[in-house]
């Protein structure tokens, strides 16, 4: 693999990884990326699980370390999240790869727009105790999330937050339970790109680096400071990849 796509993954890497801790939507970099360098849809698309599982191992630990990791609710939320992202990688198995640029350019317009939004800023409800009916709330959601997030990865973070404000958490145990949560589905994900070999490791490894570093950068910045100061970095370059990735895949 030559040095410079070491050097650009490690650095697009670095930066979806604290992307992905403090809101979301790293892959949105990393996927055109790994697209730009020639890998097919399906190799990009389990490459890039690599690097996020790596990631989420680190800003777990992190977060549990320093106490805001709330393992009720995110163990609540794991069971189907895992079932979930099992049927949505296998599906993305059979995806071809102009299909899989439209779908990722769709996906991309659609984050925007939530960024743009923004509904995390105005959403702030009481926390409240979890009972037998939340639990079951909470499973069926993130069914549905595990699926997506096992498809196509790209903007999950945006769904779970949605999904856990509701439960009375604040932003920084959000995206603690949201890496946890995330660390677990990618592995379930990741293995069954591994079984059907579409994952580089070489380049996925490269891009892990730059990813866990970012993570850990990204949870002492979420910690310290939120998330909401790098909406507009992201929007600037998610939408430039949006663009490119349809003239792709007309």
């Amino acid at each position: 693999m030559p040095v410079l796509d070491v050097l650009l993954l490690f650095g697009v890497g670095l930066a979806a990884g604290v992307i992905n801790i403090l809101a979301g939507g790293g892959s949105l970099l990393t996927l055109p990326v790994l697209l730009f360098l020639g890998l097919p849809a399906a190799m990009a698309n389990g490459t890039n699980r690599v690097a996020i599982l790596i990631q989420n191992i680190v800003a777990s630990g992190s977060f549990r370390r320093s106490g805001y990791l709330p393992l009720k609710v995110a163990l609540a939320c794991a069971p189907t999240a895992l079932l979930g992202s099992v049927l949505g990688a296998r599906l993305a198995i059979g995806v071809d790869d102009v299909m899989f640029r439209r779908i990722l350019a769709g996906v991309i317009v659609m984050v925007c727009v939530v960024m743009v939004i923004d509904p995390a800023s105005r959403w702030r409800f009481d926390p409240r105790a979890l009972t037998a009916r939340r639990i079951a709330a909470l499973a069926g959601t993130f069914l549905f999330i595990g699926f997506y997030g096992g498809f196509i990865q790209a903007g999950v973070g945006f769904l779970i937050i949605t999904a856990l404000l509701v439960h009375g958490l604040d932003l920084v145990r959000v995206n603690a339970v949201k890496v946890f949560v995330v660390g677990l589905f990618t592995m379930a994900a990741l293995a069954v790109f591994v079984i059907h070999g579409q994952v580089d490791w070489l380049r996925g490894l490269a891009l892990a680096a730059g990813n866990s570093l970012g993570g850990w950068l990204g949870t002492r910045l979420a910690i310290s400071r939120g998330h909401a100061w790098i909406r507009r970095l992201v929007l600037v370059v998610a939408v430039v990849f949006a663009v490119n990735l349809l003239r792709q895949g007309l």
